[in-house]
Parts: structure tokens; C-alpha cells; sequence
């Protein structure tokens, strides 16, 4: 990962998070609700641990039923 991108990573991080505890899911239940992802790698982008590409955010937001912009925004 980047250093220069650290904070966005941080963002969407705490954005997934919000979103996930909002839809009152645990990462085990959206990994279920994503045809790529595991519990672990949802824990890795919500602690800014991972790297990910913009497909992976599609997936993570079809998951919980929300736009990408919601986990992206400020």
C-alpha cells in the first residue's frame, strides 16, 4: 500500500465499517453476501491493512445494498 493513499484507505475503511454496523452485519455475514471476499479481507480494508481494487468496493457495496459513494465519501 501506498503511504500517500493511506488516509483514503483509512476512510473507506471506517466508511465499510459504519455501513456494515448500520446494516447490522457482521464481516462474516457480508462475506457471504460477496461471491469474492472473505471475513479476513473485510477486516484488512476496514483496518486500512489491504490493498483493493474498485471492484472489490462494488461487491462490498452490492453487498450491503448501498451506492460505492457511501463508502468512498468523506
Amino acid at each position: 500500500m501506498i503511504n500517500k493513499y493511506l488516509e483514503l484507505y483509512k476512510r473507506v475503511g471506517s466508511n465499510l465499517r459504519r455501513e456494515r454496523k448500520d446494516a447490522k452485519l457482521t464481516q462474516i455475514q457480508l462475506s457471504k453476501r460477496t461471491t469474492k471476499l472473505d471475513a479476513s479481507k473485510i477486516s484488512d480494508i476496514e483496518n486500512a491493512k489491504e490493498d483493493f481494487m474498485f471492484s472489490t468496493l462494488l461487491e462490498l457495496a452490492n453487498g450491503l445494498g448501498v451506492d460505492v459513494e457511501n463508502l468512498i465519501k468523506p
